[in-house]
């Protein structure tokens, strides 16, 4: 087995598309989060059947995303794990590129908000939960770099941290970044 790499970047509309679907982006969230599952295991995560979920993870080796971990000692199932530490999503500006980049975005925020349905209102952790929403005046290079520092800023809590090996006292917790420039370009771009 090739060792891990240390991110997955994905361009390809077609891959960024597959990621889209919300029973993948379930069992991608835990592998990335260091678990490695059967294909029953990620069936249970996702409220699918085991054969509809290979079909899922089939397509997820495919474009790179996921790989098979070593033999459980059973022989029954091979496991599957993360093929990187982390995963990147660079969308294309353009056509297939941005519509594939809208369906993850989509996934992706409706799965934050469920999140925060499921968070109980005697959660002693409630406090810790936020979002905020803000409007920037910025340059394209500016912007750029907010994007960049964002991305390092999540990059350094994240530590290298997984379900399995974590601080004690340590608690999952899910964010979502966007930065999204709005109306039209200024003259000139």
């Amino acid at each position: 087995m090739a060792k891990k790499k240390p991110v997955v970047v994905i361009t390809d509309p077609r891959a960024i598309r597959a990621l889209a679907h919300p029973a993948r982006q379930r069992v991608i969230d835990e592998l990335y989060n260091g678990q490695v599952l059967t294909a029953t295991e990620c069936a249970e995560l996702a409220g699918l059947t085991p054969s509809a979920m290979s079909y899922h993870l089939r397509a997820l080796e495919k474009w790179g995303i996921i790989e098979r971990a070593e033999d459980s000692g059973d022989g029954r199932e091979r496991p599957w794990r993360a093929r990187a530490a982390s995963l990147r999503i660079d969308s294309q500006s353009g056509g297939a590129g941005r519509l594939a980049g809208h369906a993850i975005m989509r996934t992706a925020v409706d799965r934050v908000l469920e999140q925060f349905q499921e968070l109980g209102e005697d959660d002693p952790w409630d406090d810790a939960s936020s979002m905020s929403r803000a409007r920037l005046w910025l340059t394209h290079e500016e912007a750029l770099a907010f994007g960049k520092e964002l991305n390092d800023l999540v990059d350094r809590y994240k530590k290298q941290r997984t379900q399995s090996d974590h601080p004690a006292g340590a608690r999952q917790v899910s964010s979502l970044i966007a930065v999204v420039p709005t109306g039209t370009p200024p003259e000139g771009d």
